[in-house]
């Protein structure tokens, strides 16, 4: 799979793609994150990829030209199946919307900044235009690794258990059960005793119980959605 992120602070983009899962789903090949510098297709020597609102109104924003020469560009090269725009007044991203993206080939995500994108980028080029909840970030930096965190997890081959991501919160709309480690008794807090018992079958079930438990405490809506 291959991701290109449009940014015009793309040095905010390079720490999380370095480290951990991502990296090493980079380093073996399964995942292509590609970033893209939105001042490279400035308007002028100046660097320019902003402006003032038309209409009046405080804060600046981004440029539908040096957009769509960036969109284009890439467009040129290989076939996008979804040109997504990270923004608060997007579609909630889910478990099921971040499944679905894993299966794609090739993604463009746009992440705003100042007061988000002019909006005839939004109409000519974005199919998807995604939130990663109801708030206001200073830009979409952020959200855009958020996403490709969500969805570079989910390819073959990146987890070491290939089981993994399956069992995760949100796959079943549940939350996941309760998880314990070594040592079985801390001060006095011990493990219970079923997970202990190598019987998987009941181990299963008792996760099953604790997982539908803990959704209907905390997230009830997620059962109502089912």
């Amino acid at each position: 799979m291959r991701i290109d992120i449009i940014s015009c602070v793309p040095q905010l983009m390079t720490s999380p793609l370095s480290h951990s899962i991502l990296k090493r789903a980079q380093d073996q090949g399964q995942l292509e994150v590609h970033v893209h510098d939105l001042r490279d297709f400035s308007i002028n020597k100046h660097r320019q990829v902003d402006d003032y609102p038309y209409g009046g109104g405080a804060g600046m924003v981004l440029m539908v030209e040096p957009l769509a020469k960036c969109i284009r560009s890439l467009q040129t090269e290989r076939k996008y199946d979804e040109v997504i725009y990270l923004t608060p007044d997007g579609t909630s991203l889910k478990q099921g919307i971040a499944n679905q993206l894993s299966l794609k080939e090739n993604l463009i995500l746009i992440a705003g900044h100042y007061k988000g994108i002019d909006q005839r980028a939004r109409d000519i080029f974005v199919t998807m235009e995604l939130s990663i909840g109801d708030y206001v970030l200073s830009g979409g930096e952020l959200p855009a690794l958020v996403l490709v965190d969500a969805i570079g997890r989910l390819i073959p081959g990146v987890l070491g258990d290939e089981t993994s991501a399956l069992t995760d919160s949100f796959q079943d709309n549940l939350l996941d059960a309760p998880i314990y480690t070594r040592p079985a008794d801390f001060e006095g807090h011990e493990v219970p005793e079923i997970l202990l018992s190598g019987q998987h079958k009941k181990i299963q079930e008792w996760r099953d119980e604790r997982s539908l438990e803990k959704t209907r405490e905390r997230r009830p809506d997620l059962i109502d959605e089912d």
